[in-house]
């Protein structure tokens, strides 16, 4: 059984697999957005996170701990530099990936996974109907229930009430179509007086 078991195989070996997701993450840090296939965008949002949090560490030890996983220089140091500085007020969730639809040759689900803009404040929802000096209100007592036939009655009442007159069913344009009576000559009027 597989149980508490993290990480995807992707039907790959060990080394494959490995050296798939270092390139993959070199690309997405340099490049800033990457398609791929959805489980293997998954499984790349741990690895950048990754890469990204050893950034904002900073330090020598993490820089080294990058360059085992990011193969070329140039990308560390844009990851040290550029986008440490991007991500410092962020904790976590550097990444995003979006379905974007399935790859023709065999359906596979495809994903863009890119890096999020470096929002540096969270904007604060205002609550509607609270006041900041009002204290919270007590809990009101519930109303005493009515007879279970007054309920029915009122029911009743509510159904007829809601029902439509026939009219105002039929399309306005019905009623407006509708055939006049036969309009009397005008010659009959006259002797008719």
């Amino acid at each position: 059984m597989r149980h508490s078991v993290s990480g995807r195989k992707l039907n790959r070996n060990t080394s494959h697999r490995l050296a798939m997701f270092r390139n993959m993450v070199t690309s997405l840090l340099q490049h800033e957005r990457v398609y791929t296939t959805d489980a293997k965008a998954k499984e790349i949002r741990r690895w950048a996170d990754w890469m990204i949090t050893l950034g904002k560490r900073g330090d020598l030890h993490a820089r080294r701990q990058a360059l085992q996983v990011v193969r070329d220089k140039k990308v560390v140091a844009k990851l040290f530099s550029d986008l440490a500085q991007r991500y410092q007020a962020r904790s976590g969730g550097y990444t995003r990936a979006v379905k974007v639809g399935f790859r023709p040759g065999d359906g596979a689900p495809i994903s863009i996974i890119e890096l999020v803009a470096g929002e540096t404040e969270k904007k604060k929802k205002k609550r509607k109907g609270k006041k900041e000096g009002a204290a919270t209100p007590a809990r009101k007592k519930a109303a005493p229930t009515k007879p279970a036939k007054e309920k029915k009655e009122k029911k009743g009442k509510k159904e007829k009430e809601a029902a439509p007159p026939v009219e105002a069913i039929q399309p306005e344009e019905s009623k407006t179509i509708a055939a006049p009576a036969e309009p009397t000559p005008p010659e009959d009027t006259e002797k008719s007086e």
